[in-house]
């Protein structure tokens, strides 16, 4: 991919997380809104986590998860995440997992920041792969960070979570995802 691309998508989502920092704060007392049709299909992705290791809606079928559209420079986002690396460390063996997506981010930046966080969850940088396949389960697009994206083990979306959440929110709908039948085989 064009390095240009790549700077205008990270330009492009820093105007934006900065001038959502506000709603972000501002939104984390409203409660999560279901998807649209609270049985969207996730979307299919793939990509590389920073540790290496493939992260897929296709190594993750069966499993509840939720996608996390976040950065290192976000008040909100940096509010959440020991609560994410709590709830990971607790509900991970069960088969429950955070994915985190970078947003504006160099790597450095952001592998010091996973390191000093103690975050063990898959986290990947944000491309524009990823970032259209989530972006129309939200209207306009997804324009703002923290966002979050509930996955059932059957592979349907139902939560869309815009700002940042305490850890008894994520924690609920968590044990909700956890509830749900998993993928037919």
């Amino acid at each position: 991919m064009n390095k240009h691309v790549v700077k205008r998508i990270g330009s492009f989502f820093k105007v934006l997380a900065t001038g959502a920092l506000l709603l972000g704060t501002a939104s984390s007392t409203l409660s999560a809104a279901p998807a649209a049709d609270a049985v969207s299909p996730s979307p299919l992705f793939s990509s590389i986590s920073l540790d290496g290791k493939s992260v897929s809606s296709a190594n993750l079928a069966g499993k509840p998860y939720i996608v996390n559209f976040f950065a290192s420079w976000c008040p909100p986002c940096r509010a959440e995440i020991p609560d994410m690396v709590a709830l990971q460390n607790k509900y991970a063996k069960k088969g429950f997992t955070f994915i985190g997506v970078a947003v504006n981010e160099n790597e450095q930046t952001i592998r010091t920041f996973i390191k000093n966080n103690g975050i063990g969850y898959p986290v990947v940088m944000a491309d524009p792969q990823i970032v259209g396949a989530f972006s129309r389960y939200v209207e306009g697009g997804l324009r703002s960070i923290p966002t979050s994206f509930v996955v059932s083990p059957s592979g349907k979306i139902t939560q869309v979570i815009t700002g940042s959440r305490s850890k008894d929110a994520f924690e609920k709908l968590i044990v909700e995802a956890l509830r749900k039948p998993g993928k037919a085989k």
